[in-house]
């Protein structure tokens, strides 16, 4: 029985290993087949405390983030580096809460990404070069024709101490909010034609050197670069990440190809089954916003088309805490001694 058990523990943590990257580009893309397999649900509320060192529900690419009393922390300190972490389970609409001190640095960006398969996208995105605003933006379906989606919100200092930065995301609208301020709210009857972020998405956060030489001028001009490493490294941290989904169940699948939340259906569960327990966002102003015009980059922390993203199902008989963590269940852990 314990060969047993070390072969469920091995192929757990094969499983877990599987890193996702950013994307422009989904390795199944559920608008164009039916044979795509079904996302990982989160189907529950966690509280991740990073000061507390790694957890195995979040993958890592792009390099190596370090833990400490800051919690993650992810530095860029030369060309190609893009340090992120991106969760190995789904949401079908939710809220995350994220304690956020964003790099310094001309051209570098600091990113926070909700991401689905077929490229639905809602961002918090930081530039180094001005630490008193941070950018909220969306995406549908990977369409990038125009660039009038995202604005630009004036703050305290953001790469002094760590904010409390939260999206709101339901079948109606989205909330950004910073530190209890909603700083935007987009109505989904407001959002472009086939724009409104609706199926099932990942959760990333990372930073990258937009300014870097390598990329597209239009990129080095949004991330206001270019980026000089000799002034590096430039590091982001994130103490903590709160996350709730607002669906329940075991995993989230495309009924059709029609990317609308209609069409996603939940294996265990029901969509907007734990809407009714989200509880009221608590905000104690509003503010307004910049509207941007400049080419911003879709596909999350890196803007990269040449990256794909990957998950990896819980293994059977393995259940997710509320601290973030993938353990074998009670009845699991006591059939394999």
């Amino acid at each position: 029985m314990r060969s047993s058990a070390w072969r469920c523990l091995a192929v757990a943590g094969a499983l877990l290993s599987c890193q996702a990257t950013a994307q422009t580009y989904s390795s199944c893309n559920p608008l164009q087949g039916s044979s795509c397999p079904a996302d990982t649900a989160l189907g529950m509320a966690i509280d991740v405390d990073f000061t507390q060192g790694e957890v195995n529900s979040f993958t890592k690419s792009g390099g190596e983030p370090t833990y400490g009393s800051d919690g993650v922390t992810f530095t860029v300190a030369k060309s190609g580096d893009s340090p992120q972490l991106t969760s190995i389970f789904y949401i079908m609409f939710g809220r995350v809460e994220l304690s956020l001190k964003a790099a310094p640095g001309a051209g570098i960006v600091s990113s926070f990404v909700l991401q689905s398969d077929d490229l639905d996208e809602i961002d918090w995105e930081w530039l180094g070069a001005d630490a008193t605003e941070v950018q909220s933006n969306y995406f549908g379906k990977g369409i990038t024709s125009s660039y009038n989606r995202g604005q630009f919100h004036e703050m305290g200092n953001n790469q002094d101490g760590f904010v409390t930065y939260v999206i709101d995301w339901t079948s109606d609208r989205i909330i950004w909010a910073i530190d209890g301020t909603t700083v935007r709210t987009l109505q989904a009857s407001d959002a472009e034609s086939n724009q409104y972020p609706q199926t099932p998405m990942q959760v990333k956060f990372g930073a990258w050197s937009g300014g870097d030489p390598s990329n597209a001028e239009g990129t080095i001009q949004w991330a206001r670069g270019p980026t000089d490493y000799s002034k590096g490294p430039f590091s982001m941290s994130v103490k903590s990440v709160k996350i709730t989904d607002y669906s329940t169940g075991h995993s989230y699948s495309y009924g059709d190809t029609s990317g609308s939340w209609q069409s996603i259906r939940s294996d265990g569960g029901q969509i907007n089954g734990n809407l009714g327990n989200a509880g009221t966002l608590t905000t104690t102003a509003v503010a307004s916003g910049s509207t941007s015009t400049e080419t911003v980059p879709a596909g999350g922390i890196g803007g990269s088309s040449s990256q794909e993203t990957s998950s990896a199902n819980l293994p059977q008989g393995w259940v997710m805490t509320s601290e973030g963590k993938i353990v074998p269940s009670s009845s699991a852990a006591l059939r394999m001694l």
